[in-house]
């Protein structure tokens, strides 16, 4: 039975400029960028855009009208509610294209980053409830040991770190993203936060996954539109998964010379989520460096990032970190930063039992009938070759081999000793000294 994961409390609207904690000089200044880059006249128009309410975006406007930075048009528009129009004066244009000149950004007004760390602890990762049930159902697809969700169930629900090692091609990855699925509530992903006068962007729409907001219904008493900031975005559990190509400079803020605004790094773009390291040791930096990195976060809870200006301050770090790699903990790290990862996990091969299971399962997605007298082959004579060591990827690679060798040969899908022989002699490269 599945078992649905708990609601996460919405951030409440701002009700007022003063509530904001944003500098009131960086919300005027967004306010007449927005209204100058995208040509907006209507307090409704505006509101959407900076992603404040209506009665907070009329105070702006009226706070920043009386310092003749913006006046009245002095016309109704029909169209659109009998709303007074507004426009900037020659002094607000070029304030605008002074703080243009400053910052680039304009649009949805940033959350500060200490209401955004409040945010944080309601919708903490931490706080999810992963049942079993809820783990079984999103790894019904893999064939695992019977004892390996007992450990990984645990591991996830602390939201603590999570080592998994083993040979490759066992599913590492794919147990990974398993652990997403389980994770499947909703959270709050800030467009932009300020720090120190600072914009920093957040939500990034390659990496997190809107979720639609709830459509109001007519005939209920209980509205869902204006029931949390939109400054905002509603989103799945986000999962940043990285491999080879990551490297420390991408876990520091971006800086954009030209915006004059700053990028969040991956792991606060997860903050909520999950951050994969997938095939650790694979990467330009050596394994000991990047776990280095992950001390502080992963101890105390907190990431410290560094302004181009030098200043560091300290983030929150609510992330489920788990890293994958083929090589055994003891070769890649120090006893130091193996203490620091909560929970080690061996992911081994299957038993032949097992392997017989994914074969059957696979051949039988892929269409592939199966034929006793080529797995009596497979088992008996290609597999102790290699000790009868057997992985999870080797069904899907054998039987998508046989698969293409009959398109090839334009026969029906089947199976034989002979087909398994040529399928296994792509799996494995003989050891052997080549002629140069």
């Amino acid at each position: 039975m599945n078992v649905q994961a708990p609601s996460v409390m919405a951030p409440p609207p701002p009700r007022s400029l003063a509530a904001m904690s944003v500098p009131l000089p960086m919300l005027r200044d967004i306010l007449i960028k927005t209204m100058f880059r995208m040509n907006l006249d209507l307090v409704s128009q505006i509101s959407r855009a900076i992603c404040l309410p209506v009665s907070v975006t009329q105070e702006l406007v009226d706070m920043t009208r009386s310092q003749t930075l913006i006046e009245a048009t002095g016309t109704l528009n029909a169209n659109n509610g009998n709303e007074m129009g507004y426009r900037l004066t020659d002094s607000g244009r070029a304030r605008a294209l002074d703080a243009l000149s400053q910052s680039e950004y304009y649009g949805p007004v940033p959350v500060p980053l200490a209401v955004y760390a409040e945010q944080i602890k309601r919708q903490s990762i931490r706080n999810t409830q992963l049942t079993r049930d809820r783990l079984e159902s999103a790894m019904g697809h893999l064939v695992l040991p019977p004892d390996l969700l007992s450990n990984l169930g645990p591991a996830v629900s602390a939201g603590r770190s999570i080592l998994m090692y083993g040979p490759p091609g066992n599913g590492k990855s794919s147990i990974s993203n398993g652990i997403r699925d389980a994770l499947d509530d909703k959270i709050f992903v800030p467009r932009a936060i300020e720090y120190s006068g600072q914009v920093i962007t957040v939500y990034d729409p390659i990496i997190h996954t809107s979720a639609e907001d709830d459509v109001d219904d007519p005939n209920s008493l209980r509205r869902t539109s204006g029931r949390y900031d939109t400054r905002y975005v509603r989103c799945q559990r986000p999962t940043v998964i990285t491999g080879g190509e990551l490297s420390l400079s991408m876990l520091d803020l971006v800086y954009n010379p030209v915006a004059r605004t700053y990028q969040a790094p991956l792991q606060l773009k997860a903050t909520g989520g999950i951050f994969i390291v997938d095939d650790l040791g694979r990467q330009a930096e050596p394994p000991q460096s990047l776990v280095n990195r992950w001390i502080v976060p992963l101890e105390e809870n907190k990431d410290i990032l560094a302004l181009q200006s030098g200043e560091k301050f300290e983030v929150p770090f609510d992330t489920l970190v788990v890293f994958s790699t083929n090589f055994h903990p003891n070769k890649i790290f120090d006893t130091a930063a193996l203490r620091r990862i909560f929970y080690k996990i061996k992911i081994d091969g299957p038993s032949q039992e097992d392997f017989l299971k994914i074969f059957a399962m696979v051949a039988r997605k892929r269409k592939m009938p199966l034929d006793e007298a080529a797995l009596v082959h497979l088992l008996n004579v290609r597999y102790p070759e290699i000790d009868n060591v057997y992985a999870n990827y080797q069904p899907i690679f054998l039987i998508d081999q046989m698969i293409a060798i009959c398109e090839f040969e334009g026969i029906p899908y089947q199976m034989s000793p002979a087909l398994i022989d040529r399928a296994w002699n792509n799996m494995f490269v003989k050891d052997e000294a080549i002629q140069r």
